[in-house]
């Protein structure tokens, strides 16, 4: 039967005789392990591609939305800190194993006749993978990713004569990097690139095939079949790839910042690390010198990786000849780690702001009540004289150790007059109204020294979004994290099942989005229209009190 249907699709496409000549394909004797690496990018390649699916199947390609999708996926998908991990190192690795495969065919001496548009389409190849990491950059939409893409399209905004067309590509003129520049990045990012890549792919693959593998020039033994030998090394050296990106993932936090703030003139934009040499390389030009750091040397640098073939036409010679090859490549390596060293030495570190996923849960299964009073603690800028947790000791107790001791009505007494209930205190009437009072009472009662540092990670977004849910009562209609009453759909993963425009436009016309509904219509302010969709979106798809849509 199994071979009736082999036969089968033999005659009808011819994969069976076209899969033996791949594992037939003779190959000189002198290959070996040093040949593994175009496997090895391969394999990256279509490894980065299934992740990028699975991460888009989740992700919110609009910015705001798309930080809060990567925390979904971080810290409630299956798996999905592990994907994402794996997306993340997958990408610095592939840049690794390429640049390595190039420096292979580089000493080896492999461009030269007839391979010269063999390695040609491998340079395009590796501008397309440094354009991924380009492009991938901003879609976390964090600080690091914002501010990093602010200095990119600064630094492209001043190419000779067409910088302004650049910017202007890119989507970050005089209105600087927003939702047109990510636009554009994603775009690009998984739509653009992907097949072109793929098509690079295939030519790369059939010029290595057309003009067989490079033999080194004392090599008089019978050829080969690249099946077994290099079909097991081949193997050998994916498995060790793979195993090393698997530990990666699981082992070594894919980093994400707290959402990208525009005003934030303070924070200190760092590339990623294949990228630090040239922005090390810029602090050598200054004024209207810059321009030769940022696009005249990196043009000069493609320019010249290009035309390799044409430069060095002398005839294969052994490696251990080809002193020069090995000298420019040393010399090169020596330029791009130097360069690579002085920027993580000499540039100031940016403050710790990585969202703590491993919290995330603790926040986002508190009630909106708890979570707005966590919004009023720092309205009152109550951590002024109070503690929670760990840290400096302080004029007042620390309230993660003493909540626990109080109720929520001797609280609310406590916030009115202090100093009637605590003799001598110094603290001030706190003036909020009694929901208010209330809110914050929930969030200390909740406070305890295993929960302080996971509670004080609430984005301040989320927690004024509780604010606004909050103050307009929509617990009295609907529910979230077991809190409010079940007369409207569940909030818990409405950002899984509307969209942002969905949601925006209920809020304007419900009686549009959902004929008969008892809603009425809102007009917030664009800034608790953005808090609140923050608050919605962080709400997680899975509760005990959760109800379909």
């Amino acid at each position: 039967m199994a071979r009736k249907i082999i036969d089968w699709l033999e005659h009808r496409t011819g994969i069976e005789s076209a899969v033996l000549r791949f594992l037939n394909e003779e190959i000189p004797a002198s290959s070996g392990w040093h040949q593994v690496l175009g496997s090895v990018a391969l394999f990256l390649i279509l490894l980065q591609a299934f992740t990028g699916v699975l991460l888009a199947l989740n992700y919110a390609p609009t910015p705001g939305d798309a930080h809060n999708s990567l925390r979904y996926i971080m810290s409630e998908m299956t798996g999905g800190r592990i994907i994402r991990g794996a997306h993340h190192w997958g990408a610095s690795l592939l840049i690794v194993v390429v640049v390595l495969h190039m420096a292979q065919v580089f000493v080896w001496g492999a461009y030269k006749k007839p391979r010269e548009a063999t390695w040609m389409v491998g340079v395009v190849l590796l501008l397309l993978v440094l354009a991924y990491g380009l492009t991938g950059y901003l879609l976390p939409w964090d600080n690091r990713a914002y501010w990093g893409t602010v200095v990119t399209t600064q630094i492209a905004a001043k190419a000779p004569l067409a910088g302004a067309y650049v910017a202007r590509l890119m989507g970050a003129g005089k209105g600087g990097v927003g939702v047109v520049t990510f636009s554009r990045f994603y775009a690009m990012h998984v739509i653009l690139l992907p097949p072109l890549t793929l098509l690079l792919i295939a030519l790369h693959i059939y010029l290595v095939r057309r003009h067989g593998v490079t033999p080194a020039p004392d090599d008089n033994k019978p050829k080969e079949r690249f099946y077994p030998q290099q079909v097991f090394k081949d193997t050998v050296a994916i498995f060790a790839a793979f195993a090393l990106l698997t530990v990666m993932a699981v082992w070594v936090h894919a980093p994400l910042e707290r959402l990208a703030d525009p005003t934030d003139n303070s924070y200190v934009p760092r590339p990623e690390w294949y990228f630090l040499f040239l922005f090390q390389t810029l602090k050598f030009f200054e004024g209207p010198m810059e321009i030769v750091g940022s696009a005249v040397l990196p043009a000069l640098a493609v320019l010249a990786l290009f035309l390799t073939p044409f430069i060095d036409r002398g005839t294969l010679v052994k490696v251990s000849q080809r002193t020069t090859a090995i000298g420019v490549l040393a010399l090169a390596a020596l330029g791009w780690t130097s360069l690579t060293i002085a920027a993580i030495v000499t540039s100031p570190k940016p403050a710790a702001e990585e969202v703590e996923i491993a919290g995330v849960q603790s926040w986002r299964q508190l009630s909106p009540e708890e979570l707005a009073g966590i919004g009023y603690f720092r309205r009152e800028n109550c951590s002024s004289c109070h503690g929670t947790g760990e840290g400096a000791l302080k004029a007042g107790p620390d309230l993660a150790k003493l909540a626990i001791r109080r109720d929520i009505k001797w609280m609310i007494e406590h916030f009115k007059q202090p100093g009637m209930l605590v003799p001598g205190s110094q603290m001030p009437p706190i003036q909020l109204s009694d929901r208010q009072l209330n809110a914050l009472a929930a969030f200390l009662v909740k406070l305890t020294p295993k929960n302080a540092a996971a509670i004080e990670s609430a984005p301040a977004e989320v927690a004024e979004g509780a604010i606004v849910y909050q103050s307009h009562q929509c617990g009295a209609c609907h529910q979230a994290n077991g809190a409010g009453r079940k007369l409207g759909p569940a909030m818990n993963g409405v950002s899984s099942r509307r969209t942002r425009g969905w949601i925006i436009g209920h809020f304007l016309d419900p009686q549009k989005y959902s004929p008969g509904t008892v809603m009425p219509p809102y007009r917030f302010s664009q800034r608790e229209l953005e808090n609140l969709l923050s608050y919605l979106a962080s709400i997680p798809a899975e509760s005990d009190g959760q109800a379909n849509d």
